[in-house]
Order: structure tokens, then C-alpha cells, then sequence
């Protein structure tokens, strides 16, 4: 029997991260991120994701807060296997997000 093969590419990678709730390692503006990604929708026609950066150049931020990434913005995105849990502010029912959410990060 085959092996499974994972779908690979960014939009792929980050379905993936936020069905398992998986972070995922980016770079973002020169830097490496390890990002916590909640939802992934479009603005504008683009992509964007709203995660929480866990680590900026491998150190923890001041706080933990959700911010937008803009896909294009994001590169060599990676999977990890470093588990997170939702942040409470995150509402994926947020009126930003109806109508163009791709998916979200299951609450329960």
C-alpha cells in the first residue's frame, strides 16, 4: 500500500494546520515566525490568515494576540508539529469574517 502523500504548498499547509491545530514556521518580513493559524479567508480578493505568533526569530512575543498575515506576505511556510489551542478572544463569527472564511479553527 502507498504511503499517504501530504497535499504540499502554502493553502494546503495551512488547511492542514488549522484542521490538526498545528502551528505552522514562516518567514515574515526577514524573520522566522512560528504562527498558531485560527482562520484563513480573503480580503480584498487575497488571502489572509489570522494567527498568533508564538515566536518571532525563536523568542516568545510580549503578549499573545491574533493578527492578519497577508498570505503573499508569508513564505516558505512550513508544517509543525507543535500543537495550540485557540486564543478566546479569537470569534469566528466575527462580522470581518462572514462570507469569505475558507475555514476556521474548531473551538471545541
Amino acid at each position: 500500500m502507498d504511503a499517504l502523500v501530504e497535499p504540499s504548498g502554502p493553502v494546503p499547509t495551512l488547511l492542514a494546520a488549522i484542521v490538526r491545530r498545528h502551528c505552522v514556521t514562516a518567514t515574515y518580513n526577514r524573520g522566522q515566525v512560528t504562527l498558531a493559524p485560527h482562520i484563513l479567508y480573503t480580503r480584498h480578493d487575497e488571502l489572509h490568515v489570522d494567527a498568533v505568533a508564538l515566536e518571532r526569530d525563536g523568542k516568545a512575543p510580549r503578549e499573545l494576540k491574533l493578527g492578519t498575515y497577508r498570505l503573499s506576505g508569508l513564505g516558505d511556510i512550513a508544517p509543525s508539529e507543535r500543537p495550540f489551542y485557540p486564543i478566546e478572544a479569537f470569534d469566528p463569527l466575527a462580522e470581518r469574517y462572514q462570507g469569505t472564511t475558507l475555514l476556521a479553527v474548531d473551538r471545541s
